[in-house]
């Protein structure tokens, strides 16, 4: 019997030197030295049989919440193997969400930051787990020393491709987090599918920025590189001069929008700088058409942005290759090979092509369902198969996916459907004006009221009169905003997305005073 735990495929994967470097650290607290694949291998042989030696039961969740570091990429790798749930937590998490995950969860195993462990250990044990370990990104930890007395081989826990391997949490902008459960099937198909279609090379080399509690890095980034047998520049925390001076050592980089705004902001990116990359990827945000052009005219490179989500891993993607098509700014590219997205009405029938409507997407890669939510699991899912994403977007006649915002993001103004992307993508243009979200607000007239909050450029002043009036000749009157606010810088989560939530909410009783 095959065994489809994802560690096998990820461990076959290793190249035959197993003491070539596999994770070179580019900060913390030891930068001389690298991680070999050996040492992957057997420090996750270690922290597998310590998970072991505390006789779980299978498929028990280990939740965890730590800073970025190999160890706690290894802790994944062993929970894999030891045929377990991973349960990453976003280190953001505070008292209220993390005795939430863990209530939701109901985890055997929870992992801390040494320095969270009052707090954090206090809320597991009362939720009824028997174990908690620390793990500090210095490599030091309780979990690490429980582990050195294990031994450094391991036999991976036998499990089917449909056997969960990891819990995602959804951010919950909206209502509570919903735990997305994702196979060794899902995630190992689009590792596969991703290892292909962005054609990695044998000789590529990964320069990891970014955190590993989210798909984009936990998921794309890391399981790309080691699918591939390709080293990894590792980065705990984002740092763009520190990036730009390893890119001449590295081929691809995986980043959100807010990334390559701040390398942009680096003196020293140059085409020469960047000669020896093969790939810039962005995702988990949308990236503004200015990053976009700004990005190819200083490197001379043009960035692939793709898009996916927590229940689904990747879904579609710019071109990889000029003969497959060109990467195309404001848009997320072709479906990926496999993966079916349609675009349907509120009523369940398809739209037109080129027309907008919320995107259903199916394939491999799309998650099983919410975690003890079985009722929202139904509602996400038609009748046919497809998931709801919970996008609005469209397909044009070429195939390019564009996506135009969240469905819960669409504003109704007396009776109109207005798209806030549509009226960013305006306001974004105009001169002076950096970086925009448009929200819809309580209206007693119109229901809801659009409302525009603006970053300007770095020297530029705008006036809201003007530009509501520049507006009216640019877009219909019902798109146009009825304020306009200027602010320093728009809210953000971890991964860069702009918190809409949090500017209804300011911005709530603007038109009707409580």
């Amino acid at each position: 019997m095959s065994n489809a735990n994802l560690f096998c495929a990820l461990r076959a994967a290793f190249p035959a030197n197993l003491d070539a470097p596999a994770i070179l650290p580019a900060d913390g607290p030891d930068t001389t030295h690298f991680y070999s694949w050996r040492d992957l291998d057997q420090a996750s042989a270690r922290i597998a049989n310590l998970l072991d030696s505390l006789d779980l039961p299978p498929a028990s969740r280990i939740a965890v919440q730590v800073e970025k570091s190999v160890e706690a990429l290894m802790l994944y790798l062993a929970v894999l193997r030891a045929g377990h749930v991973f349960l990453p937590l976003n280190t953001a998490y505070q008292d209220g969400e993390i005795s939430y995950f863990v209530g939701n969860a109901e985890p055997a195993v929870v992992v801390c930051s040494g320095k969270n462990f009052t707090w954090v250990s206090r809320i597991a044990f009362l939720a009824g787990t028997t174990h908690v370990y620390t793990l500090n990104d210095d490599r030091t930890g309780t979990l690490l020393d429980r582990a050195s007395f294990h031994a450094d081989t391991h036999e991976p826990a036998q499990v089917a491709a449909t056997d969960l391997a990891a819990i995602l949490y959804t951010s919950g902008t909206t209502g509570r987090s919903k735990g997305a459960m994702l196979s060794h099937g899902n995630l190992l198909s689009n590792a596969l599918t991703l290892r292909s279609y962005w054609r990695w090379q044998p000789d590529d080399v990964l320069i990891h920025a970014l955190p590993i509690f989210h798909v984009h890095g936990l998921f794309v980034a890391s399981h790309g590189a080691l699918l591939n047998g390709s080293p990894m520049i590792w980065f705990s925390k984002f740092d763009p001069a520190a990036v730009l001076a390893r890119l001449p050592e590295a081929t691809i980089f995986m980043g959100v929008p807010t990334l390559y705004v701040r390398l942009l902001g680096e003196a020293g990116l140059t085409p020469q700088a960047c000669s020896h990359m093969r790939l810039f990827i962005s995702g988990s945000a949308p990236l503004l058409m200015d990053t976009f052009t700004e990005w190819q005219r200083r490197t001379g490179h043009t960035i692939l942005e793709r898009y996916g989500m927590s229940e689904t891993v990747m879904l579609t993607s710019n071109p990889c290759l000029p003969a497959d098509g060109e990467r195309r700014g404001g848009t997320v590219g072709f479906p990926l090979p496999g993966v079916g997205v349609r675009v349907h009405d509120d009523q369940g029938q398809p739209v037109p092509t080129g027309e907008i409507g919320g995107i259903q997407v199916r394939g491999p890669n799309v998650f099983g369902g919410y975690w003890r939510m079985p009722e929202k699991t139904r509602e996400e899912f038609t009748a046919d198969g497809w998931f709801k994403t919970g996008d609005v977007g469209r397909v044009d006649v070429d195939g390019y996916v564009t996506i135009v915002g969240r469905s819960k993001d669409l504003i109704i103004s007396g009776g109109y459907n207005v798209y806030p992307a549509e009226i960013e993508s305006v306001l974004n243009d105009l001169d002076g004006v950096a970086e925009s979200a448009v929200i819809g607000v309580p209206h007693a007239d119109f229901g809801e009221a659009v409302v525009a909050v603006l970053v300007a450029r770095s020297g530029a002043e705008l006036d809201s009169a003007r530009l509501i009036s520049h507006l009216k000749g640019k877009i219909a009157n019902f798109k146009v905003p009825k304020r306009v606010f200027v602010v320093t810088d728009l809210p953000r989560n971890t991964m860069g997305k702009v918190q809409k939530n949090l500017l209804r909410e300011q911005h709530k009783a603007l038109f009707n005073p409580a």
